[in-house]
C-alpha cells in the first residue's frame, strides 16, 4: 500500500490508517530501545500487534519504513504549535532543541533522514510558514533578504542543527537551546525596525 503524499511531498497523520500508525509508533519505540540497526521487521510487527507481511505490505523496504517513521516522529513526537509571529521563532527553536535533547535517538533519525535528502523527506517543513509570516509582518524586506532569512531560520530550526551542536561540538542541552535561540535572534535583529 502506498500512501498518497500532499503537494509538498509530506504525509499527514490523517493519511495514515491505524495499522500504519501502529507500525510507525512501534518502530519509533524500538529505535529508542535498540537503535535503527537491530530492529527487524518481525520485531516491529510483534510490537505493533500485526503480522510481518502487514509491515511489508505497508513499507516494502527498510528505507520506506525509516522515511515514514522519521516523518511521523517529526509530526507526532516533535510536534509543536506554530509561532504566531516570525519574531517568536527563536523561542520555538529553543523549545524544539530541548525536545530533541529529551529524545536523542529519535532526533538523530529525523536529522539523518532529512540530511541525506531521501525522497519524501522535508528538510525545511516550516519554510512556507516563515515566508508567509515575513511577507505579512515585514513587507519592506527585499526578496533576496527574505530568502536568506528564511534559509537561515530553517537551517537553525532543525534536528540536524541539534545533532551538529551535540555530536560535533559536544554542547549540553541548555547551551544548544541558547545557541540556537541566539542565532535565530541574530538573524531577525536587523529587520526588527522594519515591521510594518
Amino acid at each position: 500500500m502506498t500512501i498518497a503524499n500532499s503537494a509538498d511531498g509530506t504525509v499527514s497523520d490523517a493519511d495514515l490508517n491505524r495499522t500504519q500508525e501502529a507500525i510507525l509508533s512501534a518502530y519509533a519505540e524500538l529505535i529508542e530501545e535498540l537503535g535503527t540497526d537491530d530492529v527487524s521487521f518481525r520485531l516491529i510487527a510483534r510490537r505493533a500487534g500485526v503480522g510481518e507481511r502487514t509491515v511489508f505490505r505497508n513499507y516494502a523496504t527498510r528505507v520506506d519504513l525509516l522515511l515514514a517513521t522519521a516523518a511521523w516522529i517529526e509530526r507526532s513526537i516533535f510536534a509543536r504549535e506554530e509561532s504566531p509571529s516570525v519574531f517568536d521563532t527563536p523561542l520555538a527553536i529553543r523549545e524544539a532543541m530541548e525536545a530533541y535533547d529529551q529524545r536523542p535517538e529519535l532526533a538523530h533519525v529525523v536529522a539523518e533522514t532529512t540530511m541525506r535528502g531521501v525522497s519524501g523527506a522535508a528538510p525545511t517543513p516550516r519554510k512556507e510558514r516563515l515566508e508567509a509570516q515575513l511577507r505579512a509582518e515585514v513587507p519592506a524586506v527585499a526578496e533576496t533578504d527574505r530568502r536568506a532569512i528564511v534559509a537561515a531560520l530553517s537551517h537553525i530550526d532543525s534536528a540536524a542543527t541539534w545533532v551538529t551542536l551535540r555530536r560535533e561540538l559536544g554542547m549540553n542541552r541548555r547551551d544548544i537551546a541558547d545557541a540556537a535561540a541566539w542565532a535565530a535572534e541574530a538573524v531577525l535583529d536587523p529587520i526588527r525596525g522594519h515591521v510594518g
